[in-house]
């Protein structure tokens, strides 16, 4: 008996659809990040967190990396702690490293970036199986090499939440690298935050222009909304002081993101009680 061959064409996976699915799998809308990625805490001779070498040498595809693996890996409930396996040419997909490029040199691009990663003690990368399968393991968000620290109800605040609409409504194509760097600035503070530009060389690593830029790129997309004040001043000429305060706003605002915890929340109870259920 023969058998027709299909006349239906089947398109491959895209560089939406691999991180889509990783996404899904990680059963959760956001990636919570830790604090100290950005800045490390007060009392600390040094403030700049890892972010700032990202910033500092242009790595906006380093970083996109490193937001996509606290997006991905979510779970430390199996043998290889907190850590995906993929093929090389998964993650070269998911890092968009496909879109301009040969297959071989998607995955060498992809292999330079968990280098560069890893070089920067946020991660371990290895080689698993026969095939080129690579496993990547998340470490502590400060750079210290330290095992990652699972996110819990004691540790709180010490966290931050990236919504996965970053990429799955398609933001992180439409923020350039100081967008990107302030956004997460703006995640890490509290809504109405102030933040002088020329500290934030001091307090973040990289230049008061580009934490400028950044904020120009937030507001013109509407997701950062600008409040001017005048507030007291005991030291300056006039005995006042103009300051901006800064709220993020559309899908990475504060009440967007509590009805996102909200609904995950309600979710996962949802899911808990039929789970029980004989």
């Amino acid at each position: 008996m023969e058998h027709e061959e299909s006349t239906y064409e089947t398109e491959a996976a895209t560089e939406d659809d691999t991180r889509a699915a990783l996404l899904e799998r990680s059963n959760r809308p956001f990636a919570p990040i830790g604090k100290v990625f950005v800045q490390a805490p007060q009392g600390n001779t040094k403030r700049h967190g890892p972010l700032s070498q990202f910033v500092r040498k242009g790595d906006l595809r380093g970083l996109r990396a490193q937001l996509l693996l606290y997006g991905i890996i979510s779970s430390d409930a199996h043998d290889d702690g907190w850590s995906t396996t993929l093929p090389i040419q998964v993650w070269a997909r998911a890092f968009d490293t496909t879109r301009t490029a040969s297959p071989q040199s998607a995955a060498n691009a992809a292999s330079k970036i968990l280098a560069r990663l890893e070089e920067r003690q946020l991660v371990i990368r290895a080689r698993k199986g026969r095939e080129r399968n690579v496993r990547v393991t998340l470490l502590r968000e400060d750079g210290s090499g330290k095992p990652y620290q699972r996110p819990s109800l004691n540790n709180e605040d010490r966290f931050f939440r990236l919504p996965h609409i970053f990429w799955t409504d398609g933001w992180y194509e439409q923020l350039d690298l100081p967008a990107t760097a302030m956004l997460l600035v703006a995640l890490h503070e509290k809504p109405g935050f102030q933040l002088p530009t020329e500290k934030v060389p001091l307090w973040y690593g990289w230049s008061a222009d580009t934490a400028e830029r950044g904020f120009k790129r937030l507001e013109d997309l509407h997701l950062l909304k600008v409040t001017p004040r005048v507030k007291k001043a005991p030291l300056s000429p006039t005995g006042l002081a103009k300051v901006n305060e800064y709220t993020l706003a559309g899908p990475f605002g504060h009440e967007e993101i509590k009805v996102l915890l909200d609904r995950h929340g309600r979710a996962r109870a949802s899911k808990d009680q039929k789970d029980e259920k004989p």
